[in-house]
């Protein structure tokens, strides 16, 4: 599940880790909430110079996926997220996964634990942020949906997988996240079909995120401040290496 992000890392930032031209700084976004506009980067339709992958844009987007076949969106539900596990073989998303993938830079998500109604206690919000780059992009799906007079609007979805370490003791889903190097492969939706793009689709590693405990200021769309990310305690554990067992003399003659 992905229900709040943000987008806070500087024009220069993210044009550098995105590999595109942004025409100018937008302001810092501290709880992008569904429905809202939100950037979205997709492959363009001229070639990079001496390569044959299509140069990258940017575009805003409606954070709110309407399949082209919807005909009133208000009897329809909203879907932010889409699971990575089925995108492929569902009618919402089927022809978005095909031929319109996207990425979504973020700066970091939000995410609740809700403990049970017999616990008593409170949910807790977290600031889930990478630990070592101020930008990441979230892997997505867009699809422009055209109403009975004409008028267009673009629409996208968030792909979410199965938690990782850190994620699984806040919540079972998080985001799709596309490493820098598989940019282009995600985006390339003329030679790369979903299966061939179906390894990208899994939780991100499990020191990549750090996961911060914050208020319930970020439940509220009005609060847009940095403040919604005060930290309210410590980061959560980094998960533990797992122990590997020392070969056994046995295992060594193997070897041999």
């Amino acid at each position: 599940m992905c229900g709040r992000f943000a987008l806070t890392a500087e024009k220069r930032v993210m044009a550098e880790f995105l590999a595109l031209l942004l025409e100018e700084n937008a302001p810092a976004r501290y709880n992008i909430a569904p429905t809202q506009p939100i950037l979205v980067v997709i492959a363009g339709e001229s070639r990079e110079p001496g390569s044959n992958m299509p140069q990258r844009r940017a575009l805003l987007a409606r954070w709110g996926f309407i399949p082209g076949w919807v005909k009133d969106p208000r009897d329809f539900p909203l879907l932010i997220n889409a699971r990575a596990e089925t995108a492929a073989e569902k009618a919402s998303f089927r022809a978005a996964m095909r031929h319109r993938r996207i990425l979504v830079p973020a700066s970091g998500f939000y995410e609740w634990h809700r403990p049970s109604k017999e616990s008593g206690e409170k949910a807790q919000a977290y600031w889930i942020r990478p630990r070592n780059q101020e930008v990441v992009a979230f892997a997505g799906l867009m699809e422009t949906w055209s109403s009975a007079d004409g008028s267009e609007v673009d629409t996208a979805a968030i792909l979410t997988t199965s938690a990782n370490a850190v994620m699984a003791p806040i919540h079972e889903r998080m985001p799709v996240v596309i490493r820098q190097e598989d940019f282009s492969r995600w985006l390339d939706c003329k030679t790369q079909e979903p299966r061939d793009v179906a390894d990208l689709l899994r939780p991100v590693e499990d020191d990549f995120f750090e996961a911060i405990p914050v208020s319930d200021l970020v439940n509220k769309v009005a609060n847009m401040g940095p403040d919604v990310q005060a930290p309210t305690g410590p980061p959560m554990s980094k998960p533990a290496a797992p122990k590997r067992k020392p070969p056994s003399d046995d295992a060594q003659l193997t070897l041999f």
